[in-house]
C-alpha cells in the first residue's frame, strides 16, 4: 500500500524524510518547503488536524475510496493558502477534493480557514503532486487544476515548471473522457508555453470560443489571493477538455 502519508487509522503522520516514492523525481519542481516559523497555532493544527486529513491511497485503487462519499475526484496541484480548494469542497460535497501543496505555510494556512469546521470531502498531501498522479489509476479524475504555479522565468529552470509534455502525458493517463484541466496564470510567457504544448497535445483540447474565455474568470471557479496581487500582468484562464 503506498502510504502517502498516514492518519489516525495508519499511524502517526509519516516523517518528511520518508517519501511517498522509492526513488525521488529527476527535478524538483518547487522551491523552499519550510518559511518563517509558524505560530503555535499552526504547529498544533499540523499536528493534530493534518493527520485526519491526510490523503492516504493504495497504488491504482479508486481514489474515490479515500472518502466517505464521492460521485467523483479532483486534484488541485500547488494549492497555496487553499482558498480555491476550500471552496470547492465546500461547494462541491459529493465530489472528493484532493490538494497536494510541498509549502508547509500554505498547508498551515489551509487547515486555519477550516479548523473548526473541516470539510469531510477533502484530503491534503503535504508534499510532490507527482506522488499522487504515479498513484492514481487510469481514468480516476474528472477535474485538475493548477492555479499559478511558479512561472520559473529563468530559461534554465523552464525544467522545473510544472506544465511539460511529459506531465501532460501522466495526467491524460490519470483524467476520464471529458474531464477538465484548469490552469491560471499572470505570468504571460508561462501561458503561452502552456498553450503550445496542451494545443499540441492529442489528450487536450482548449474550450475557448472568445477572448471572455481566458480573460475572465468563469463562474464557479473561486478566486485566490495569489489572483488578486497580479503581481506579473492580467491573470489568464484555460480550460482544457480530455478527449
Amino acid at each position: 500500500m503506498l502510504v502517502l502519508q498516514g492518519g489516525p487509522e495508519t499511524g502517526p503522520p509519516l516523517p518528511h524524510s520518508e517519501s511517498a516514492v522509492t526513488e525521488p523525481f529527476p527535478t524538483k519542481l518547487y522551491g523552499r518547503r519550510k518559511g518563517p516559523k509558524l505560530s503555535a497555532h499552526k504547529e498544533d493544527l499540523r499536528r493534530t488536524l493534518l493527520p485526519r486529513l491526510a490523503l492516504r491511497i493504495e497504488h491504482g485503487a479508486d481514489p474515490r475510496a479515500c472518502f466517505e462519499a464521492a460521485d467523483d475526484v479532483w486534484l488541485e496541484i500547488g494549492f497555496g493558502a487553499g482558498e480555491h480548494l476550500l471552496a470547492l469542497a465546500r461547494a462541491n460535497p459529493n465530489v472528493g477534493l484532493i490538494g497536494a501543496e510541498p509549502y508547509e505555510a500554505g498547508v498551515a494556512k489551509l487547515l486555519s480557514h477550516m479548523a473548526d469546521d473541516p470539510p469531510p470531502n477533502l484530503r491534503v498531501h503535504e508534499g510532490d503532486a507527482r506522488d499522487i498522479i504515479t498513484a492514481l489509476p487510469d481514468g480516476s479524475l474528472g477535474r485538475v487544476f493548477i492555479l499559478f504555479p511558479d512561472p520559473w522565468p529563468k530559461t534554465r529552470h523552464h525544467k522545473r515548471r510544472f506544465v511539460q509534455t511529459a506531465m501532460l502525458d501522466d495526467l491524460a493517463r490519470v483524467m476520464k473522457p471529458g474531464a477538465e484541466l484548469r490552469f491560471a496564470s499572470d505570468d504571460a510567457p508561462y501561458t503561452e508555453w502552456t498553450l503550445e504544448r496542451a494545443m499540441a497535445h492529442s489528450a487536450f483540447a482548449w474550450t475557448a470560443s472568445g477572448r471572455t474565455d481566458w480573460n475572465v474568470r468563469p463562474p464557479g471557479w473561486p478566486p485566490t489571493r495569489y489572483e488578486a496581487k497580479s503581481l506579473h500582468g492580467p491573470p489568464v484562464y484555460l480550460r482544457f477538455t480530455r478527449t
